[in-house]
């Protein structure tokens, strides 16, 4: 039978541990998108109310770009995969 040590020793590696950092799903302005299509997309895909949606539509429309979503970088794939599979130009980022 074997005794389990008092202290157990921890290995130096300098490496510290990085907590899951958030991500930002971005839309970008594009020419072809009508803006009852894009606040449709967002409703669909997001479950967005019509009012949000349409504010984020205004926003990729008058600035060119709006974040849609945040959370973590798999969420921000994901996000962005079904935003391209609708037509839309997006991207992803580190939210800071």
């Amino acid at each position: 039978m074997s005794v389990a040590p008092a202290e157990v020793e921890r290995p130096e590696t300098g490496e510290r541990a990085v907590p899951d950092m958030p991500w930002v799903t971005i839309v970008w302005n594009d020419p072809v998108n009508l803006m009852k299509y894009v606040t449709y997309v967002f409703q669909t895909v997001f479950g967005y109310p019509r009012p949000k949606a349409e504010k984020l539509m205004l926003d990729v429309h008058h600035r060119g770009k709006a974040i849609v979503s945040s959370g973590p970088r798999e969420r921000a794939e994901h996000d962005t995969f079904r935003l391209h599979a609708h037509g839309l130009w997006a991207t992803m980022q580190p939210a800071w």
